[in-house]
């Protein structure tokens, strides 16, 4: 069976900035959010190198203890001293680490919490056209998923990374101080496990990167399935859901085992090369003491420097793993950062004044995709107070048109004035405050019902709300509510009727109290009975208000001062509903075919 969705080739197709050059510069970009706390962020560093060279002394005085027992009259009290300083120093080390890694994990915390709050809020600030290209469930996998592996890296493989790299320096550093010739030994295999591990991110990033594409398709895939479920019930299309997510899990499966395969070929290799580095540093040890060159004390120093200096690269290879899917989750997150926001104000953009209601397109030309024209030409102007509707087929320009005077997207050509303001040189945010909009489909939040009213206006009081309740027609159906305003909604307030959460909407409006009215069919799938009480709140809502009202039928818009008929993107006809009956041109046959379809449906 076929899948009911095509799989998609997200990344490549949403138009996102370009990618970084390099993943140092990704990295670089990731640590500046650690650099917010350079204090704390030096006591780390101290305390890592203090901690590391503390760590160095007790292998120092392992070797100093072994000349000590092998000398032909050993030091008991000498011997003694060396163990206790080797305690303390244990200790010392233990502790400065632990320390180290409490400071590490909460600055960690924070840079995450901020991240993503960055995140957040630039989501806030990007413009419509983002939001018409982006899957949401492809965002929601960058938003969660991604900013979860930075975290994880943050929280575990940050202070590895930090105690790692310091003990391969100093080790190093310790070794050529005790002697170079054990050094150049001991550092012969440390240019190959470095090589190993370029060519391991070279081979593997790219895998990763692969990893986290997939994932955020199938967490696109899933949203849209689950959040689309009565359609997929209804048209019995479970199988073929299951067939596609099968689809897209396969591909992420298979680019997850080539990104874990890859970096788990690290353990092995590196496990090899150090015990081949631990052998050469005991072959030319042994052999330097045959000559007297050294002693046996320095030889097992060194071996314990070997391993420490193994250690911190073998773990560092381990550590490609989280790395390189932390770096692919913050190249997908800093996309989305570098995102800008289509629709800014201008330098001298000006607050837009207490709207009064004269609305005028210009020839106005509009595309949301360069070269696919949507409106052609427009030309028209609403007086304050009055009613204007919008008609004409599926896809003639009605919602774009609302959507321009909202500024929500900007126009190609011509102009938009409000009052005599070409609203480009206004600030987009007062000027929507002062803009009402009831859409086709209600939208509610997870909250109460009185603190959904409120969210059109935060400062209104209880009674402001219980009062817009009552113009809507809304709150003898809220007082029935199980804890009446106080009543928690669903997600997307699935636990009331289509007719109950229009009505909330529209008693929202009527809490913000706007200059301007704009009705997306606000009436549509809805009982005759509640139709009613919609339409005699949205009457009261648009009395002495500038109004736009979409319209599917017609019927609706009857009492409209003006009517505009669109077409392919284009005006074509103006008027009352009596003037453009009168004419019997496009919206004549529009209306009695919708006329002849109610005629025919009692018949």
């Amino acid at each position: 069976m076929k899948p009911f969705l095509k799989p998609r080739k997200l990344f490549s197709k949403l138009g996102y900035p370009p990618r970084p050059s390099s993943r140092s510069r990704v990295l670089q970009r990731l640590f500046g959010y650690l650099a917010a706390y350079p204090a704390q962020l030096t006591l780390i560093v101290l305390l890592v190198v203090v901690g590391t060279i503390a760590n160095l002394v007790v292998a120092y005085l392992l070797g100093v203890g072994i000349n000590n027992l092998s000398a032909p009259s050993p030091d008991l009290t000498g011997l003694l001293q060396t163990v206790t300083w080797m305690g303390i120093a244990g200790v010392v080390s233990w502790g400065l680490l632990l320390i180290e890694g409490l400071l590490l994990a909460n600055i960690s915390q924070k840079a995450t919490f901020q991240l993503r709050r960055d995140l957040f809020e630039h989501i806030q600030t990007l413009s419509l056209n983002f939001f018409d290209r982006q899957p949401i469930g492809e965002l929601m996998s960058r938003v969660t998923s991604d900013t979860e592996l930075i975290s994880q890296f943050f929280q575990t493989g940050l202070n590895q990374l930090f105690v790692n790299t310091a003990r391969l320096v100093f080790t190093a550093i310790a070794m050529v101080l005790l002697d170079w010739r054990l050094a150049i030994a001991a550092l012969t295999i440390g240019p190959l496990m470095l090589a190993f591990i370029g060519l391991l991110g070279r081979v593997s990033g790219p895998a990763f990167d692969q990893l986290q594409q997939e994932l955020g398709e199938l967490n696109g895939l899933m949203e849209e399935t689950i959040s689309g479920e009565k359609t997929v019930i209804a048209y019995r299309r479970q199988d073929a859901a299951v067939a596609s997510f099968e689809e897209i899990s396969l591909a992420s499966r298979e680019a997850s085992v080539k990104a874990q395969f890859i970096a788990l070929i690290s353990r092995p290799v590196t496990l090899v090369l150090t015990n081949l580095d631990v052998a050469l540093v005991a072959l030319v040890g042994g052999l330097l003491v045959l000559q007297g060159a050294t002693n046996v004390g320095v030889v097992a120093t060194f071996l314990q420097y070997t391993r420490q200096l193994a250690l911190p690269l073998t773990q560092l290879s381990n550590l490609f793993n989280a790395l390189l899917a932390a770096l692919s989750g913050a190249e997908r997150v800093f996309q989305i950062l570098d995102e800008q926001p289509a629709i800014v104000d201008a330098i001298d953009a000006a607050p837009m004044p207490m709207i009064q209601g004269r609305v005028e397109f210009r020839q106005v030309d509009f595309s949301y995709v360069q070269g696919r024209q949507i409106l052609k030409h427009n030309t028209f102007a609403a007086q304050p107070g009055e009613k204007i509707g919008l008609c004409g087929p599926t896809g003639a320009g009605k919602s774009t048109i609302i959507n321009l005077i909202t500024r929500y997207y900007d126009i190609d050509a011509g102009e938009i004035l409000i009052d005599g303001h070409n609203i480009t040189t206004m600030q987009k945010d007062s000027l929507r405050q002062q803009i009402g909009i009831v859409l086709q489909e209600a939208f509610l939040f997870s909250d109460t019902v009185m603190n959904n009213l409120r969210y059109a206006r935060l400062e209104a009081t209880a009674a402001d709300c219980i009062d817009a309740a009552k113009q809507a027609n809304a709150h003898d159906f809220i007082e029935r509510l199980p804890q009446g305003y106080d009543t928690m909604l669903t997600e997307r307030g699935s636990n009331l009727s289509q007719g109950q959460r229009q009505l909330l909407t529209i008693a929202r409006m009527m809490v913000q109290n706007p200059r301007m009215v704009i009705l997306d069919e606000a009436t549509s799938n809805v009982d005759t009975r509640t139709e009613q009480k919609i339409q005699e709140a949205l009457d009261r809502l648009m009395q002495g208000r500038t109004s736009f009202v979409i319209a599917h039928r017609l019927s609706t818009i009857r009492n409209a001062n003006r009517i505009l008929v669109l077409k392919a993107g284009e005006i074509i006809e103006t008027g009352s509903h009596d003037a453009l009956m009168q004419r019997q041109g496009f919206y004549y046959d529009l209306y009695m075919s919708q006329f002849k379809g109610r005629v025919a449906a009692v018949v």
